[in-house]
């Protein structure tokens, strides 16, 4: 076995979330008094930008609009929480089969995000009944790091707390710009696209999956 390391990186890579994160801004946009809608065209195109916060900025930039686009960003979140608290989401195609693999295996577990540790905790509570934190040996979120991905930082983290080396890794990420964060750390990489990223450019990606198996391990 060529691994001894694997990461899931993003939320998504775990649950799919896009539909439920772009529904949530749109609340939030109205809360606050804009007239704006993103549909999944729109936020597909949106989700090129790394960063809820970025995306607000930006997007107000091109409507000549000043908003408090952190203030925003924060709300969207706490209207996320609660979504993932109280909708039936399940885990994506074969990631407990992976994740069970792995830990019958000796192989460490990794939950590589830069998100909020809120976000973390919500979707830990949202897939209480088939995982925990605690199967993970590192759990990563944005206080750890400076610069979130695609910058490599949480990935090299996750190295140095783990005591592990690239080469014996392998990460999994829903989206291109996730998965840069990855290859930047000089991690192989498995493209697991999310709905909104299936048409993203997984060149440098060693497997496009989507459906995990255990072949990952390979």
């Amino acid at each position: 076995m060529k691994y001894n390391s694997l990461f899931f990186g993003s939320i998504g890579t775990l649950i799919e979330t896009s539909d439920l994160q772009r529904e949530s801004f749109n609340e939030a946009f109205k809360e606050a008094g804009l007239d704006w809608y993103w549909d999944q065209e729109d936020y597909r195109l949106l989700l090129k930008q790394s960063g809820g916060t970025k995306r607000i900025e930006d997007f107000a930039e091109k409507n000549n609009t000043t908003v408090e686009a952190q203030k925003i960003r924060e709300r969207k979140t706490e209207i996320f929480n609660q979504k993932l608290l109280t909708e039936q989401l399940m885990p994506r195609d074969g990631v407990i089969d992976v994740i069970e693999y792995a830990k019958n295996n000796q192989i460490k577990l990794g939950f590589v995000s830069s998100t909020t540790k809120d976000n973390v905790n919500s979707v830990f509570l949202a897939l209480k009944n088939f995982l925990s934190e605690d199967d993970f040996d590192f759990v990563g979120n944005n206080t750890m790091i400076k610069n979130p991905k695609p910058h490599s930082d949480i990935y090299i983290e996750a190295i140095k707390r783990l005591n592990i080396e690239p080469n014996k890794c392998i990460a999994i990420e829903d989206s291109r710009e996730s998965a840069l964060s990855a290859h930047h750390a000089k991690i192989s990489c498995i493209a697991f696209p999310g709905s909104f990223h299936e048409e993203d450019n997984y060149d440098f990606c060693s497997k496009i999956m989507l459906k995990l198996d255990t072949s990952i391990f390979n």
